[in-house]
């Protein structure tokens, strides 16, 4: 940004010096010159060249004139002696920044230390004798000390790690239009951080007429902005700096350096104010659409606002709904001042300003009596100096404190996060509860046919237990059976095309189940989220039970023997071995081929044909139990492996997106200050 200088008219000789009954204002000069141009400069000193240039013009002005006017007497040589050695003095000034050279970041960076404070200047007031307009210049040190960057500690750090965790963590299940405040948030907090922590940048905000320019150049000591009947009279936003260092901050805001000023400069100073950056808005209701778009841009940027309010327009819908409202929650940052109370007669001030009070209540905005937290409210009149003190006061205590700053940011997370509410925190309570988890697997499992697997393999056990323990003659005619049996040679029938339909929608409605009950509560993007991973996890489910209901169906073979089943078979033999050896003595008896004795042969062959039925009938019942725990045994193997597919397809992505929105709602309660335990359950 070029450095830009205005010249007033030289006034060299007193005689020459225009009366106050002319029309003619005073003229303040420079300190240390009795003649010579009164400079204004504006600009942040970044444009090193065309300062260059522009101290040299004076240079030659003052070469020029003071070679072309003879000295008329002592008085006047040693007026122009003096003129000469203020000469020297600002050509060796302009020298010295000239060795800035602009194509080093070092010297750029120095520069700006040097030139940035803003525009050292001030404007007569409308009441002056004269239009000329009045300027002072401050002289500047050598080098300005950058201050130290704000920092952020305690809660508030803690807050914004929170915050920043949480983006990270959603950016893949929010949109970036609903993650965009908070970032926007953290990149203004990272970037307010890495500048000065010793000054307050306060906007001066109010609707057309409301008197704000007037209350700026009252608390500044001397008219800096413009005023008068002529609207929108503040046409951009005007800055003035109470102490050095504040270059950056304002660069920040995008101000110009020609609309930089500095205060009135009193022999003792203004130290009450020390640290304070005061920014003049447009008018927020104006009618040039430029002027509101600046008063947005810059209120995202300062570290509180002074909301200047008349008794005709302190109740306007515009200024309540659109910015009083919304920015509740920045009380602590916030001053509302009721200006022009000069015009209100008798007890009427402070019936505006009780009425003042409940609309800002009505907008939720906290307000700071009897020592609580909140904001500022106050009547004045910028016009007459009324309240003008009490102002004054009150933001020189807020500037000492050092906290604006950290207090807005703190605010602007706080208003993040009531804006992320409804994504990250609900009234309900989502999660898998180990009922829904016994309820999925056991759909699951009755898709698969467990409980007939189970049934099955019960009924071989038997089947395979009455074949070990009948007796001999009833084997041998059921293997006759089954050899007289016709084979077809056809293949093993299939399941029914309608039965195998019936499981793929058990499959799907069980997946459904469990992704509604494990969405319930949670808002709505991540119950979005919760149902997806379901559905991904559901493709491919039902051929994966089919698969596993064949590999673990009624195993091929032998079933397992009990520890009697020997027993029962050896029994079953020997009553088998009665039998025959009764039927052959007593045939031996009948062709004479052994001694006649039915006694003996007739109680082998009743014993093995009585024998034999009641061993199988025996055995048949003590297969009941080891056949039904095999069954049983059958069934929970596959419930196991269909439980443990679904787990795998289904069960853990679920857990998986509610651990992720568990995560997030912790840092979401660490954002809002408020620890929180509720969240959802993932067991």
């Amino acid at each position: 940004m070029a450095a830009v200088t205005d010249r007033t008219d030289h006034v060299e000789h007193p005689e020459d010096e225009p009366s106050a009954s002319q029309g003619g204002g005073p003229a303040l000069r420079e300190p240390g010159h009795e003649g010579g141009h009164a400079r204004v400069e504006h600009g942040s000193g970044r444009g090193g060249r065309n300062g260059r240039a522009h101290a040299e013009e004076d240079a030659a002005d003052v070469d020029a004139r003071d070679g072309s006017r003879p000295a008329r007497s002592g008085d006047r040589a040693t007026h122009a002696d003096k003129a000469e050695s203020a000469r020297h003095a600002r050509v060796e000034d302009s020298a010295r920044h000239a060795r800035v050279k602009d194509d080093d970041p070092a010297d750029r960076s120095e520069s700006v230390s040097e030139w940035d404070d803003g525009l050292i200047a001030r404007r007569t007031s409308e009441t002056a004798a004269s239009p000329q307009e009045i300027t002072i210049v401050e002289p500047r040190s050598p080098s300005v000390l950058q201050p130290a960057p704000l920092a952020y500690e305690g809660p508030l750090r803690s807050r914004l790690d929170a915050l920043r965790e949480l983006v990270g963590l959603s950016r893949t299940r929010l949109d970036s239009h609903t993650l965009a405040e908070a970032g926007r948030v953290l990149d203004e907090a990272a970037a307010r951080r890495r500048l000065s922590g010793e000054h307050t940048v306060v906007a001066i905000a109010g609707a057309t007429g409301s008197g704000k320019s007037t209350l700026f150049n009252a608390l500044a000591g001397v008219a800096l902005s413009e005023t008068g009947v002529r609207r929108p009279t503040t046409g951009a936003p005007i800055v003035c700096s109470w102490s050095d260092g504040a270059a950056l901050l304002i660069d920040r805001l995008g101000i110009p350096g020609r609309l930089r000023r500095r205060p009135l400069q009193t022999p003792d100073g203004d130290s009450q104010l020390q640290g304070l950056v005061l920014v003049d808005l447009p008018d927020h209701d104006s009618a040039v659409v430029k002027h509101r778009e600046q008063v947005d841009r810059i209120l995202a940027l300062v570290d509180a606002v002074i909301w200047v309010v008349d008794p005709e327009k302190y109740a306007d819908a515009v200024l309540h709904e659109r910015y009083l409202r919304p920015l509740a929650g920045h009380a602590e940052v916030m001053f509302v001042v009721l200006n022009q109370v000069d015009r209100l007669p008798g007890e009427a001030a402070e019936q505006v300003l009780d009425d003042l009070r409940r609309l800002l209540d009505g907008d939720g905005i906290a307000l700071g009596e009897y020592g609580e937290p909140g904001a500022t409210v106050l009547a004045v009149s910028a016009l007459t100096g009324e309240g003008v003190a009490e102002l004054h006061e009150a933001l020189g205590q807020f500037v000492a404190e050092r906290g604006a700053a950290a207090r807005r940011i703190s605010a602007d997370v706080g208003a993040a996060a009531v804006r992320l509410r409804p994504v990250y925190a609900t009234g309900g309570r989502g999660g898998l509860s180990e009922e829904a988890r016994a309820q999925f697997t056991g759909r699951l499992a009755e898709a698969v046919g467990a409980t007939a697997a189970g049934e099955a393999a019960e009924r071989v056990w038997l089947r395979h237990a009455n074949r070990a323990c009948g007796t001999l003659w009833l084997r041998l005619w059921r293997w006759h059976q089954d050899r007289r049996r016709p084979s077809t040679g056809r293949l093993p029938a299939k399941a029914p095309a309608d039965e195998e339909a019936t499981a793929r929608q058990r499959v799907e409605q069980a997946v459904r189940t469990v992704a509604d009950r494990a969405a319930s509560g949670l808002p709505a993007p991540w119950a979005q989220a919760v149902r997806e991973a379901a559905v991904r996890g559901a493709q491919g489910l039902p051929e994966a039970l089919d698969e596993l209901a064949v590999g673990s169906a009624v195993p091929q073979g032998r079933p397992p023997r009990p520890g009697w089943w020997p027993a029962a078979v050896l029994a079953q033999a020997t009553m088998t071995l009665f039998q025959v050896l009764g039927a052959l003595w007593l045939l031996g008896q009948v062709v004479g081929f052994m001694p006649s004795n039915l006694g003996l042969p007739a109680l082998l062959l009743s014993a093995g044909v009585v024998g034999g039925p009641v061993i199988e009938w025996c055995c048949r019942l003590a297969a009941r139990g080891p056949a039904r725990r095999h069954g049983l045994e059958a069934e929970r193997r596959l419930r196991e492996a269909a439980a443990g597919c679904g787990r795998a397809r289904v069960l853990d992505p679920l857990a998986a997106e509610l651990l992720r929105y568990g995560e997030v709602r912790e840092e979401y309660a660490k954002v809002t200050g408020v620890e929180s335990g509720a969240g959802a359950r993932v067991g």
